[in-house]
């Protein structure tokens, strides 16, 4: 066993599916990135918002204002262009990964499960040589050119789709998803104006029928793409899911992202066809087929052994750091974050703020609207932890206006899955006094749900 693990480790494969995947990913930014843009939310989310909900410990991430941050964006599209191509592909990647990695940071309301998937996958993309064949590096110092490469190269992106989709299958296996198809008897009535399929939609037993057949995909899907006896139909599975849920969800790039990489999962011969079929579009540089194979030195393995290895046991516990916590996970949201849950819940909100001065008790009502966009309003109605950083915000301004020490209280009224509208927070704690830490929120009303 042990034998077979380090086999598909070190042995050496063809380089050929790594090329592939480096211009899926590459060109599937490329997109992404132009859609951003315009869609206009670069405006609308960096650059129009007075305040920024910024990660515990990102505090000193800000944006760059317009022209800075159009300018990230603009490097967002060279780099893209250039992973595409391959051409000065590590200068490249690590530049993508670096400007992707930083607009993610600047706002958590703006958080998705798929970009933080693209962060992690720009970050292993650094880390192999996806530049060494059919690209413009070689084009520029044939030198470079491999043939094949040490099988780890090609593998840890398998493992970490498996992983995506392995966790984001285990995170369904709950009452919500299994027994009350929730959110899903919500969200596919809400289609039925679709032509032909639009009145099964508002069957109960549909939503049934679709929160079963997802959390089956996600739980074997992965494993199912790596046997050469099962990956096409699962492939053709993969692209069947993807396009239903882009098409019923509107849930942006994300499944579109997932048909592109899961390519890497195909055999060297399917890779080499694809490259075959781009050398007839694009026609490569004349070069001799040579046993070349990429070797890193002792040193320089051993950093990337060690990256890896720290990455993918991060990868293996976070998504069970919610065990740390009390409480239902998707009411209180401690440990969601970063664990591959993937349309879990249809949470709502509505949160009213009060500033006090304790030297006259003197009592004012925020209009959040004031200090917050509409999107950014409604993710912290219903997310504790952005609602105690607004509380902050508040209690720093009224500061700056010659309020000392003031008491900042919220009431909160938060509907999850259905279960109908109660009172989410204390509304008796100051929460200008509490600090944010990696500790469960005492302040979290716990969730009774009858139904349950």
């Amino acid at each position: 066993m042990f034998i077979s693990v380090k086999e598909k480790f070190t042995a050496q494969q063809h380089i050929a599916p790594l090329a592939v995947l480096r211009m899926a990913f590459g060109s599937i930014m490329l997109v992404s990135v132009i859609r951003f843009l315009l869609k206009g939310w670069v405006y609308a989310f960096y650059i129009k918002p007075r305040l920024h909900f910024t990660f515990y410990g990102f505090s000193w991430v800000k944006p760059l204002g317009g022209a800075g941050m159009y300018t990230v964006f603009a490097l967002l599209i060279i780099t893209a262009i250039m992973v595409t191509i391959g051409l000065f592909y590590h200068a490249a990647i690590t530049g993508f990964f670096l400007c992707f990695t930083y607009v993610e940071l600047i706002d958590k309301t703006t958080y998705l499960n798929h970009y933080y998937f693209i962060s992690v996958m720009a970050f292993l993309m650094i880390w192999v040589p996806a530049n060494r064949y059919y690209s413009a590096d070689v084009w520029r110092k044939p030198g470079l050119r491999v043939i094949t490469v040490p099988a780890w190269c090609i593998n840890i992106f398998k493992l970490q789709l498996i992983l995506v989709y392995f966790f984001a299958g285990i995170s369904k296996l709950n009452h919500d998803w299994l027994i009350a198809a929730m959110p899903l008897r919500i969200w596919l009535p809400a289609n039925s104006q679709l032509p032909i399929i639009g009145g099964l939609l508002t069957q109960t037993w549909v939503a049934y029928a679709f929160s079963w057949f997802g959390a089956i995909f996600d739980l074997f899907i992965g494993f199912l793409l790596c046997y050469s006896s099962t990956r096409k139909p699962a492939y053709f599975l993969v692209v069947l899911f993807h396009l239903f849920t882009a098409w019923f969800f509107k849930i942006g790039m994300f499944p579109y992202i997932m048909i592109f990489v899961t390519i890497v999962f195909f055999s060297e011969q399917t890779h080499l066809r694809i490259i075959s079929y781009l050398k007839k579009l694009i026609p490569a540089k004349s070069e001799q087929e040579l046993d070349k194979v990429y070797i890193l030195s002792s040193v320089k393995s051993g950093l990337i052994y060690t990256l890896l290895i720290i990455h993918f046991t991060i990868q293996l516990l976070l998504p069970f750091r919610y065990l740390l916590y009390p409480g239902k996970l998707y009411w209180t949201e401690e440990g969601y974050r970063f664990s591959w849950r993937v349309m879990l819940m249809e949470k709502g909100g509505t949160a009213f703020f009060h500033v006090k001065d304790p030297a006259t008790g003197r009592k004012t009502e925020i209009i959040n609207s004031q200090y917050l966009t509409q999107f950014q309003e409604t993710q912290m109605s219903t997310q504790p932890d952005m609602i105690l950083q607004f509380a902050h915000m508040l209690a720093q301004d009224y500061q700056k206006r010659g309020i000392r020490n003031p008491i900042v209280t919220a009431e909160s009224y938060v509907t999850l899955n259905g279960s109908g509208t109660r009172l989410y927070i204390d509304s008796t704690v100051n929460l200008a006094t509490q600090e944010e830490t990696f500790g469960h929120k005492k302040w979290i009303l716990p969730f009774h749900d009858k139904a349950q």
